[in-house]
């Protein structure tokens, strides 16, 4: 393919440049911009606009919200949604359940999900990962017993992310114990409000709240919430999570925060120089934007070609973007805070900063969390290990 964006797509990032920093709301983007972390409201905020406008879900089909764009226009706009500082929709609706419900939900269930999916009315998480099916998912124990016409769930999912925050979860459950375990699995979407559903915070490293566990005992879900076909479930999860791998490589994201780490630099004085000028440290960031170019053109291959066949299929080579986009994300934060030296310590008042030293940048507050934050990144989505053992098979062919 010709890796040149066409005079129509460079027009079209225009646009979407032009909406991003037009219609949304100003104070989100600038505290973003800062390095804080959007609030549920920022994201509901800014998703309920884009939906307004048809740009929540343009990956979506038609019919229900979708714009009937490229592959190569889709990564426009997620892009230059990031490098404005704009909240993303949430995943878990837009990325995750909304196409699954989408690809294999009855016309029922997609009428009742699929809007309010869009406009961010209900917000899902994710019922996954279990304490001890993570990366091995297939040897998730939480079960679910077919009784007239409901299920009854009993069991732990964990690392559920913004959980706090849902409104309903879509959940992977064994619906036939006895068979070969990817076999046995049903994609099953429960009401969080439901009795016997507990959700319990888990502390991260970075001090914040953002998984949880939650535990499910006997709660009662109506039949028709089960999505596809019994037992089928195992399908469903590897469409999700192959969409998903192409999604979490956020170009976009990563170049923002390298446009940040050079603001800073410029202004960080070495000598009689600035430290952007230093050789050592415009080596690792030079490292850093070819990486992440390369990165950005790998990924219009892979979306040229899923334009082309039109196969709708996740490429094997989602795994390879995966690997190395989160790898990348990690170096970025990192450099952050190489960058902002003492001042990323995390101090959260100017009144806590030590004597000596300097009045905090903006953002500065944030470097420290969001580096511990994003050691997630090789994990999430099938963890970087996993990846490289799917590159062997479906790729190298060992």
């Amino acid at each position: 393919m010709d890796i040149a964006l066409s005079k129509e797509e460079r027009a079209f990032a225009e646009r979407m440049r032009t909406f991003f920093t037009t219609e949304i709301p100003a104070d989100i983007r600038s505290r973003l911009a800062r390095g804080e972390h959007a609030t549920r409201e920022d994201i509901v905020t800014s998703q309920r606009i884009m939906n307004e406008h048809g740009l929540a879900v343009p990956h979506w089909p038609t019919e229900w919200g979708g714009q009937g764009w490229t592959p190569v226009q889709r990564h426009l706009h997620a892009e230059e949604m990031l490098l404005a500082h704009v909240p993303p929709p949430l995943a878990f609706n837009t990325q995750m359940v909304g196409p699954v419900i989408a690809t294999f939900g009855s016309q029922e269930i997609k009428e009742r999900f699929l809007p309010k999916t869009a406009n961010l009315d209900i917000w899902w998480c994710q019922g996954f990962s279990e304490p001890n099916a993570g990366s091995d998912l297939a040897s998730l124990k939480t079960t679910a017993v077919r009784e007239g016409d409901e299920y009854v769930v009993n069991g732990q999912k964990t690392w559920t992310t913004l959980g706090q925050w849902a409104d309903w979860i879509f959940c992977l459950v064994r619906t036939d114990p006895d068979a070969k375990k990817q076999r046995g699995i049903s994609f099953l979407l429960i009401d969080m409000a439901t009795p016997g559903v507990t959700v319990r915070p888990i502390q991260l490293i970075d001090g914040g709240h953002e998984v949880n566990e939650v535990f499910f005992e006997n709660v009662r879900v109506p039949a028709e919430n089960l999505v596809g076909q019994e037992n089928a479930g195992w399908d469903y999860a590897k469409f999700l999570l192959g969409n998903e791998r192409t999604g979490v490589v956020a170009v976009g994201q990563t170049k923002a925060r390298i446009k940040r780490i050079k603001r800073i630099a410029a202004e960080t004085k070495v000598g009689d120089r600035t430290l952007l000028d230093d050789p050592l440290f415009r080596a690792k960031l030079t490292r850093l934007e070819v990486e992440v170019t390369a990165i950005e053109m790998s990924v219009l291959r892979v979306l040229d070609a899923e334009g082309r066949t039109g196969s709708g299929k996740p490429d094997p080579v989602s795994s390879v973007l995966k690997l190395k986009g989160s790898e990348l994300q990690q170096e970025a934060t990192e450099l952050l805070v190489d960058v902002l030296g003492p001042a990323a310590l995390g101090y959260r008042e100017t009144a806590d900063v030590p004597d000596g030293f300097a009045e905090l940048r903006d953002g500065a507050v944030d470097a420290l969390p969001t580096y511990f934050n994003w050691r997630k990144a090789s994990i999430y989505s099938g963890s970087n290990e996993v990846q490289r053992t799917i590159i062997a098979k479906a790729i190298l062919k060992f």
